[in-house]
């Protein structure tokens, strides 16, 4: 069921006066001599009388297009070409080449693509690359007179910024609604990596992969995802967008080489609450609890350990976890990233090497080290190591090692320590000895 509401300005007139010569302006507080001065021009058009961001915004629009998303028919026969399936939006961001950023979801399980232009042309579409992670995909069609949009750093906005969102929603012809940026930094919508922008700007199904653009056509973000309270799943005024900090990093990779490869730390991290601020007697509800450090993980080689709380990444403010995912997850392996904490309530700083995901098969850290689906340390009872953790369905899972199990023996050698283990477990098969509950025990272990 749709919902409408009626807005009404009562009790009071609104009259805007304009003049070719400057107002004087009124005696202000002391305090406004700090506020940003106000600009001079207003994007106002003298020959038709009205206030416009039509000159800004007109170059940017041809580049705005349909994206259709063809599928595999699901009747009882699939004969024929596929079938439209899903739709969206999307922009060119490089007319000579013919490419075009959208969403994920917009071209998923797709078999075949196609674009049309507001000048009603229509294309085939190629799919150079896509990467769920961030919801972001990469289209190119062979087309000649194409636009594109002027892109800027998505770093450099504000809350409070003019933002405008440009689609084919609800079945419409291309749309333009008007808002402004809500919010900046938002996660938790359950994406693997997340920093959206958030704008009230009206966006409604079929917006998605189009453009957030700012006050003077600029590309600041790709519109991916709506909050909404409503039945029917409409707008509410929530609206969120991938900012081209990140959308620019996907982009270039899938164009290079059709994928993402992006880097890790090797760190479990949760949000800090409120509660969990006051378990820690802290008095900051921002930023992301370290809960552990895989044994040789860039976090572990940078001195983390449970319990800090992470306030800042690459000079930028971490108001969660979702914020460090956001950070490494743009970060090639490599990159140098400096971190300040909190540990014991005093702020200490570091820096994380990212490492690349493709991690070695067995670890050495400075507490525990990891092989096979399995995690252990030093026993605390002399000679061997401790299993603390078996990943579920792993090989170790599958042959019956248990969390607790002390290894004493690899192929009937003795087993010194966690050290020893890791060096015996770098491949092939292998039998090992453990003790559990005071009782040796034989586990033949797969290569």
């Amino acid at each position: 069921m749709m919902r409408h509401t009626l807005l009404a300005l009562t009790g009071a007139a609104f009259v805007l006066t304009l003049s070719a010569a400057p107002v004087a302006a009124t005696a202000a507080p002391a305090a406004a001599s700090a506020q940003t001065p106000a600009v001079q021009g207003l994007p106002y058009d003298a020959r038709r009388g009205v206030f416009t961001f039509a000159s800004g915004l007109d170059a940017s629009l041809p580049a705005v297009v349909q994206v259709t998303t063809l599928g595999q028919s699901r009747g009882p026969r699939s004969e024929g070409d596929p079938k439209p399936s899903q739709g969206g939006s999307g922009v060119i961001i490089d007319a000579a080449n013919g490419i075009i950023v959208t969403n994920h979801h917009v071209i998923e399980n797709g078999q075949k693509f196609t674009v049309d232009l507001i000048d009603g042309r229509l294309f085939d579409a190629t799919l150079i690359g896509a990467d769920k992670a961030t919801d972001i995909a990469v289209l190119k069609i062979e087309a000649s007179g194409l636009s594109q949009v002027q892109t800027v750093d998505s770093d450099t906005l504000r809350t409070g910024d003019l933002a405008f969102a440009v689609g084919y929603p609800l079945g419409l012809d291309q749309t333009l609604t008007m808002g402004v940026i809500s919010g900046l930094n938002r996660s938790g919508m359950g994406d693997a990596i997340e920093d959206y922008i958030q704008t009230d700007a009206a966006v409604n199904s079929g917006n998605s992969g189009g453009p957030l653009l700012d006050s003077r056509g600029r590309l600041i973000g790709i519109n991916t995802a709506i909050l909404s309270g409503g039945m029917g799943g409409g707008n509410d005024g929530i609206a969120f967008a991938v900012p081209t900090r990140i959308m620019m990093f996907v982009v270039d990779q899938l164009r290079a080489t059709g994928e993402v490869k992006r880097g890790q730390i090797g760190v479990a991290l949760g949000s800090l609450t409120a509660e969990r601020a006051r378990e820690m007697g802290l008095n900051i509800v921002r930023g992301a609890v370290v809960y552990d450090a895989a044994p040789g993980s860039a976090a572990e080689q940078a001195g983390l350990r449970p319990g800090d709380v992470i306030t800042r990444l690459q000079n930028r403010p971490v108001a969660n976890a979702g914020s460090v995912q956001a950070t490494v997850g743009i970060a090639r392996p490599g990159a140098t990233l400096p971190v300040v904490y909190l540990r014991d309530g005093r702020e200490a700083t570091a820096s994380l090497t990212v490492q690349s995901a493709d991690l070695p098969a067995v670890r050495l850290g400075r507490g525990a080290a990891m092989a096979r689906g399995l995690t252990f340390r030093n026993s605390g009872e002399g000679a061997g190591a401790q299993v603390t953790v078996v990943e579920g369905g792993s090989v170790a899972a599958a042959a019956g090692v248990q969390a607790g199990d002390v290894v004493i023996e690899v192929g009937g050698a003795r087993v010194a320590d966690m050290a020893a283990l890791a060096g015996a477990l770098q491949d092939g098969a292998v039998e090992l000895t453990v003790m559990r509950d005071g009782e040796r025990t034989t586990i033949s272990l797969p290569g």
